[in-house]
This record gives structure tokens, C-alpha cells and sequence, in this order.
């Protein structure tokens, strides 16, 4: 089937049950359906965005007003419940739609105005990964790079988690995560890992005679088996959260979140 345009208004004649297998899987076609208000907004606002059918509850659909460029169909909320299983939050909306197109690392950071990225080594919830896009986006980091295997594709719960940025945040998957690291070091970015048995604190790394860098990719490895040992050997520092005797450790995203707040000037 070929591609259609983002602006294409939907044919009435066309069913919604060529999806299968949860609201996570993709069409034969390679669509797949987001869900909820703010990815259904941001998508339908991103230029980059292919998208097919708009479905929305009467109410949904008031919401929108004319700031929809495609139509909605109106259906009832329990045709969304079928269609998208009925565990989905989808606030009685729900796009059909492309995967956006993969960005290339090497042309991400050939802008000299990237200053802060995070990498994901084998971090494979969708939840989390969403989860770190905001802490992402909300701490001045400009990308995720992560590997096409052991991480989540692009999908409905990633797009929901990360409340719409999956739009705006590029999300870099490659064949191996040492080469990535390998070309963001030679970018002129410093590797900073996080690692329980890191040399130093963000605290110590601020004071140290150097201070926080200028650039620099914040590496994270999966909740409990942390990173791995050749992507601790490519990072130019290691660091260590400070935490009370009672906490083993974070949730990744958490962990995130607190040493991207603690690595920012702002």
C-alpha cells in the first residue's frame, strides 16, 4: 500500500481492524495508532508526521475545534475500546499514523548548538524510555540514542509516556551503541556514564577543576544490570548518584531525571 500524505482527508470506506496483536503493534502496512490527547495534538501539529484517519468521540472531536488538519471520523468510545484494547488511556481519541522517519546521528551532531544528549544502553521499557524523553526535554538535552536492538520501536505507549515529545525529541536508533558512542565522542562530546561504582558525584565532577563540559552524553545502562562493560570503557567519566543506605538504587528514568538536573547550569 502506498504512503499517503499527512494532509489526506480519510476514505469512509476503510476499517480499523487491520491492526493487530495490542495497541503496540503495527499494521502490515507499517501504521500503527496513537492514542490520547496530547500525541494525538502533537502529532497532527509535527510537518515530519505522515498521518491517515482521525478517530475522536463526538466530545473529542469539540475539543479540537478547527485546529485539526484532517477530519475526524466520530465513533463512540467503545469502538476505540476495541480497537485499541481497553486498558488504553485514550481519551477518546486516537490517529493513525507513520512512524516518523529515523534521524542520522552524524547530521544530529554536526549542530553545534546540541549541547546534551542521553544514551540508552539496553533500556527496553517503552514506559521508561518515554519517561526519560521528558526528563530529557525538560534538562536541555537535544536527542536519545539508543540501538535498534534491546530497545523499544516507536509505539503508542512510548508516544503516551513521553506525553507527545516523541514529536520533538529525535530518537536515534543504530546497529551498535559503541560506534554511536565512538562518533558523539568525536563530535567533541564528553561520555559521562552513570554507573553505582562511578568515581565521582555530579557535585564532585562540578567542582572539579574542570567543572561540568560544555557538551557532553549522558549514558544509561538497563535497571540492574547497568552499563555494560564496553560502554563504561568509552565513557571519559564516570559518575555515581548519592543516595540514603536504604535505596539500592532508581528506576532508570529516575535516575535520569535526577543526574540530568544535576548536570544542568541552568
Amino acid at each position: 500500500m502506498t504512503q499517503q500524505s499527512h494532509r489526506r482527508k480519510p476514505g469512509k470506506g476503510k476499517g480499523a481492524s487491520h491492526r493487530r496483536g495490542g495497541p503496540d503493534s503495527h499494521a502490515d502496512n507499517g501504521h500503527y495508532w496513537l492514542y490520547g490527547t496530547h500525541p494525538v495534538h502533537e502529532a497532527l501539529q509535527n510537518h515530519r508526521r505522515d498521518y491517515h484517519r482521525l478517530l475522536a468521540t463526538a466530545n473529542a472531536a469539540n475539543k479540537l475545534g478547527d485546529t485539526s488538519p484532517i477530519e475526524p471520523e466520530i465513533v463512540d468510545r467503545k469502538a476505540l475500546d476495541k480497537l485499541l484494547g481497553r486498558d488504553a488511556v485514550h481519551q477518546g481519541i486516537a490517529l493513525e499514523v507513520s512512524p516518523l522517519a529515523e534521524p542520522d546521528l552524524k547530521k544530529l551532531l554536526a549542530d553545534e548548538s546540541m549541547a546534551r544528549l542521553v544514551v540508552l544502553d539496553q533500556v527496553t521499557d517503552p514506559h521508561n524510555v518515554g519517561a526519560i524523553m521528558r526528563s530529557a526535554a525538560a534538562f536541555g538535552a537535544s536527542a536519545i540514542v539508543t540501538t535498534w536492538r534491546h530497545s523499544p520501536p516507536e509505539t503508542a505507549t512510548l508516544a503516551k509516556t513521553s506525553a507527545g515529545l516523541l514529536e520533538h525529541m529525535p530518537y536515534v536508533r543504530g546497529q551498535n551503541l559503541a560506534n554511536q558512542l565512538e562518533d558523539i565522542k568525536d563530535a567533541g562530546f564528553t561520555i559521562i556514564g552513570l554507573d553505582a561504582d562511578g568515581d565521582m558525584t555530579p557535585r564532585d565532577l562540578e567542582n572539579s577543576a574542570d567543572g561540568l563540559p560544555d557538551r557532553f552524553a549522558l549514558v544509561m545502562g538497563a535497571e540492574g544490570k547497568g552499563l555494560r562493560q564496553r560502554s563504561q570503557s568509552l565513557c571519559d567519566i564516570l559518575l555515581r548518584l548519592t543516595m540514603a543506605d536504604t535505596v539500592e538504587s532508581l528506576n532508570v528514568s529516575n535516575a535520569a531525571a535526577v543526574a540530568l538536573y544535576a548536570l544542568s547550569r541552568d
